[in-house]
């Protein structure tokens, strides 16, 4: 019987909250500026780990901040070893989220074709 809450899930979530902590207080390379982490989908087996972000400054560019944070993903491997009690540390790799953008845009859509078919019932 499969459990509610798989240990991939958990370790996602606990290295969610601490990769968070570790962006605000530890990386020190303003170019990667306000980052949201959305989602960490972990392995079964534990061995990688797909970090998805999202970003809070619009005139941020997004592929410089994911190279940047890719870049940073063995620091701040290191640095969860430190704090997480696992045998093996997944790998990280930071990928962008565009569900945001995405759910926006639908809204928009949405929000359109209501506003139309309001102009065409009052017609």
């Amino acid at each position: 019987m499969a459990r509610e809450f798989s240990r991939a899930r958990r370790v996602g979530e606990q290295m969610r909250r601490e990769l968070s902590v570790l962006l605000q207080q530890s990386v020190k390379d303003p170019r990667i500026g306000m980052v949201s982490l959305s989602e960490v989908r972990v392995t079964h087996d534990l061995s990688h780990a797909r970090i998805y972000i999202s970003l809070l400054d619009k005139s941020q560019d997004v592929d410089t901040t994911v190279d940047l944070l890719n870049k940073a993903s063995s620091f701040l491997r290191r640095e969860l070893a430190q704090r997480m009690r696992l045998r093996i540390v997944p790998g990280l790799r930071f990928v962008y989220d565009e569900s945001i953008e995405r759910g926006a845009n639908l809204e928009a859509l949405i929000e359109a074709s209501v506003a139309a078919d309001r102009r065409g019932r009052e017609d």
